[in-house]
């Protein structure tokens, strides 16, 4: 170990020692052969043991060049040493050393050639250089020579004249120069006449002129002032742009546009555009706002020029809302139409300058501009609008609008919806924030305003007098003010009345004009406003008056024995019909009469501005709709209840099951429940959105006797009914297509079960009157009194036909009085007359069943009686067929049936009662005991099942 350590020490010593010193080396040693001499061939070369000691090599020997290979082969040596090994591996390193050096040599003697050419080429450089030194020594002595040879007189005079050249261009320079100082005043001028083209070619001319002469000290300053003319320039022509915001005009914008082109800000003038407009939005609301608050709200002490815009909303009265409103609208509308111009103007000018461009060069920039430009103004559409619906609907928001009549609220909603129509021309919008806003208001607004509607209608039904309201003959709904709106929705309504000259021609929407952004009108869409109180001619004059008289007053259809004497039967006494009496026929009653009272003509009034809310504001449309269906349903159950039967006790002939079904439907959702002490709390709380039922006003006597038991109060009542529902039927359309699709099944049902229920209620109204007008008691007592079992026939009626018929012209008389002062209605005329007969032969059978014995020539005089009473009645009215005639007919006829099929005929006419059956099986003689006993128990149990 020892001994290793030793060797590695004087390894270091031979490495540390100085390398030898490189041999001189001189061409001539290159031209010999050259000679080795310190590695001697010891044997004979064998080049394959020679590439296999060489393959025997270890790659780390040629692996790096620093690497230490005397140390790689010490620290193969073993621990313990032995002679014999290190000698071998002595003999094998020199062996390998021997054969890398022969390689070596042998590679060193390939390359000797072409390193001695090398050499030699580098010698003849060496001296190719030398001459070069030569010849550039001799050029320096000749150009010497040249410039000493060279005048120099001549080079003087040449600067003299290029001396004299730059003198005149300096006096030039300094001629400029002073023009520009003198350009600075002439911009000033060009700025205040408007000539901003003129001033911006000017000011650049002198820029680029000062951009020439720029080495002069004078002109930096120059260069400066120009730049701030230019930015003061700009400045100006920002504030002639901002102008075109609230008024355009063609020709300002046209040099505006052209200053920028100039300037080539193209694009940014269009940015400042829009920053403009968004500006005089909110400048333009504010101001306006601001000045009417001032005006009626304001104070000394109240410093509203500091306020937000949505906090200045709050203090507008109500007073000054509408004014305020319009005048924001027509504001913001003008900032809009100025945008429309904007944009119909570049649409122009990009045509026109597509059609003279023939630069292609400048055609990329040109278009490239009109590009964003046209994007620019398209997508400002959506943010001006944004910004202007939204001050609108800031200040709707901004106060109670509940305090509003209902005229001023659909002026609100007209002028609201106007604007959203706007909006959607302008940028096809459907302005969901205003809707909803408009919504919101319109709903709290609406819910007031019915109740107090339904209020006012209840108030109206117990003050009402329940007498005509002199309307003309051919009036309609379509006449009032209310529904002018529809007249240019349906042109089919101007011909309901071709003479009316209320229509106005000029009522006419600004859409149907070619929009709201056109000129035609020459005004604002918030200026049109029509009187409604100027044209309107619904109430009859004078001559219309005289000529309904005139109608009523022929006696050319009274028939013969009606103007002849009667002979009282009771009393035999001969009275003489009065002169002025007059029995008028079914002609003589009017068929197309409009029948309105005051209550009705003011529920049609108020449909119409019910319906003007349904179409300016859609969302709520069906809430309006069903407060409209209440209206008619209050009238309807009004008019029942005031002038119809109890419900209950109805008789079947008065009122079907369809309008008692309606009418109890009516009771049940809209009629105030009679409060119970221990339900008090939840009835009322049921009860919050009825009505309390009205009460007949104390003037109206339904029980005289004289006035016909209030028959022309009747009559006026449901024909006024009729007239609303008539007109409630032409609405129908308009009313479907200001609805949802979803909720037309509502309004169908509306019409099917309440509106075509109108005319039923007739029956029941007037039965009333013709159950009391003729005394039928008086005529059973009569046909009491006749015997009914005498045993020949006879050939002259009873006296009780002429006591009934007296009756009937009485009452045709007293009919045709009235129609004097009230159009009486074919369809009343009608019904009165049908319950009169009705109940005149239901007296006939009631009368005829109270016979306790009758024989054939009994029955026989039973049906002289009602022969005669058919001719009369014939007579007297036009009805045809009259009703009722084979219910009389038939009971008389039963009697004569055989046994067997008096049975049958029985179970199959339960019209009549049971009494009158019984009375009939009583007196038909011709049948057994045991068979009329038989038919007695049968109707008994017939009795029993129908209990």
């Amino acid at each position: 170990m020892d001994l290793k350590k030793k060797l590695k020490s004087l390894i270091h010593k031979q490495d540390s020692q100085q390398s030898p010193v490189e041999e001189k080396i001189s061409h001539e040693d290159f031209q010999r052969e050259p000679s080795f001499t310190k590695f001697n061939q010891q044997q004979a070369s064998n080049p394959e043991e020679e590439q296999e000691v060489i393959d025997s090599i270890g790659e780390v020997y040629f692996k790096d060049e620093t690497h230490d290979t005397s140390l790689l082969e010490l620290e193969k040596l073993p621990e313990k040493l032995e002679l014999e090994q290190i000698n071998n591996d002595r003999i094998r390193l020199r062996r390998q050393l021997q054969c890398v050096s022969k390689r070596v040599s042998e590679l060193v003697l390939q390359n000797h050639p072409a390193y001695a050419g090398e050499l030699q080429r580098v010698m003849e450089l060496q001296k190719t250089l030398q001459l070069g030194s030569v010849i550039c020594a001799d050029a320096r002595r000749q150009l010497s020579v040249a410039r000493e040879s060279f005048t120099t007189a001549s080079l003087g005079l040449l600067a003299n004249y290029r001396k004299r050249q730059l003198l005149k261009g300096l006096l030039k320079s300094l001629h400029t120069i002073k023009t520009l100082q003198r350009t600075d005043m002439r911009l000033r001028e060009m700025m205040e006449e408007g000539d901003y083209c003129g001033a911006i070619q000017l000011c650049l001319e002198c820029q680029k002129a000062a951009a020439t002469f720029r080495h002069y000290k004078c002109i930096s300053e120059l260069s400066s002032k120009l730049q701030d003319t230019l930015d003061m320039l700009e400045e100006q022509l920002d504030v002639a742009l901002s102008k075109i915001c609230t008024n355009f005009d063609v020709n300002h914008y046209e040099k505006v546009q052209t200053a920028y082109k100039l300037l080539g800000k193209t694009q940014t003038a269009m940015d400042q555009l829009h920053m403009h407009f968004a500006s005089a939005i909110h400048n333009t609301a504010f101001q306006i706002v601001l000045g009417y608050v001032e005006l009626c709200s304001g104070t000394k002490e109240t410093n509203f020029q500091k306020k937000q815009y949505a906090d200045l909303c709050k203090y507008v009265t109500i007073e000054s809302f509408t004014p305020c409103l319009i005048d924001l609208c027509k504001a913001l509308w003008g900032v809009m139409r100025s945008y429309h111009k904007t944009m119909k103007w570049h649409g122009a000018h990009d045509i026109q300058t597509d059609s003279t461009d023939s630069d292609g060069s400048r055609s990329v920039e040109l278009s490239f501009d009109k590009r964003y430009i046209k994007q620019k103004l398209e997508n400002g559409l959506i943010r001006i609008w944004q910004d202007v619906q939204q001050k609108v609907r800031t200040y709707i928001l901004g106060i109670d609008l509940s305090e509003f009549k209902l005229d001023e609220f659909i002026q609100f909603l007209d002028l609201v919806n106007r604007m959203i129509e706007i909006g959607d021309e302008f940028c096809q919008s459907k302005s969901e924030g205003l809707q909803e806003s408009l919504k919101q208001q319109s709903l709290n607004y609406f819910k007031n305003l019915h109740r107090a509607k339904m209020d006012e209608l209840r108030m109206f039904l117990e003050n009402e007098g329940w007498e005509m309201c002199p309307v003309k003959s051919n009036f309609h709904i379509a006449n009032l003010v209310e529904f002018r709106f529809m007249r240019h929705l349906n042109k089919d309504i101007l011909a309901l009345n071709h003479t009316d000259n209320s229509i106005d021609t000029n009522d006419t929407s600004f859409k149907e004009r070619g929009g709201y952004f056109q000129d035609v009108l020459g005004c604002s869409p918030f200026e049109i406003h029509v009187d409604q109180d100027e044209n309107e001619d619904v109430f009859a004059g004078v001559g219309d008056i005289e000529e309904v008289e005139r109608e009523s007053d022929s006696d050319s259809d009274i028939p013969d024995e009606l103007k002849h004497d009667y002979i009282d039967e009771i009393t035999g006494e001969t009275h003489s019909r009065p002169g002025r009496r007059r029995i008028t026929r079914s002609r003589s009653f009017h068929k197309n009469v409009s029948l309105v009272t005051n209550t009705s003509l003011n529920i049609c009034r108020v449909i119409g501005k019910y319906m003007q809310m349904m179409r300016l504001l859609q969302p709520i449309a069906f809430d309006v709709l069903t407060s409209l269906a209440q209206l008619f349903d209050f009238y309807m159950y009004t008019v029942y209840i005031f002038f119809g039967y109890d419900l209950h006790s109805m008789d079947g002939l008065a009122i079907n099951n369809r309008l008692k079904t309606t009418l109890l439907r009516i009771q049940t959702s809209l009629i105030v429940e009679v409060p119970v002490p221990s339900l008090t709390e939840s009835i009322s709380q049921d009860n919050k959105d009825r009505i309390p039922q009205p009460h007949l006003s104390p003037i109206i006597d339904l029980h005289n006797a004289s006035r016909l038991y209030g028959l022309a109060e009747r009559i006026v009542a449901v024909e006024s009914l009729v007239f609303l529902a008539q007109q409630l039927e032409f609405l129908e359309p308009h009313l479907e297509t200001m609805i949802p699709s979803t909720k037309k099944a509502f309004l169908q049902q509306f019409y099917s079960q309440t509106v075509k229920m109108a005319t039923e209620l007739r029956k029941p109204v007037y039965w009333a009157v013709s159950s009391h007008i003729i005394h039928y008691e008086s005529i059973l007592q009569s046909m009491a009194t006749v015997k009914w079992d005498v045993k020949e026939i006879m050939s002259q009626h009873n006296p009780y036909v002429d006591i009934l018929m007296k009756n009937f012209a009485d009452f045709q008389i007293r009919l045709s009085e009235l129609s004097r002062h009230l159009p009486i209605t074919r369809a009343a005329y009608e019904i009165l007359w049908d319950h009169c007969i009705r109940q005149a032969n239901r007296t006939f059978v009631e009368g005829y069943a109270n016979a306790k014995k009758c024989t054939n020539e009994g029955r026989a005089l039973m049906q002289l009686d009602f022969q005669q009473y058919l001719r009369s009645m014939e007579k007297l009215v036009d009805i045809r067929p009259i009703p009722d005639r084979e219910y009389v007919e038939t009971y008389i006829k039963a009697y004569y049936l055989p046994e067997n099929q008096l049975e049958s005929w029985l179970q199959e006419h339960r019209e009549y009662t049971y009494r009158q059956l019984l009375a009939l099986v009583g007196s038909v003689d011709h049948i057994n005991k045991k068979a009329r006993q038989k038919l007695c128990n049968m109707l008994e149990d017939a009795e029993k099942n129908k209990r």
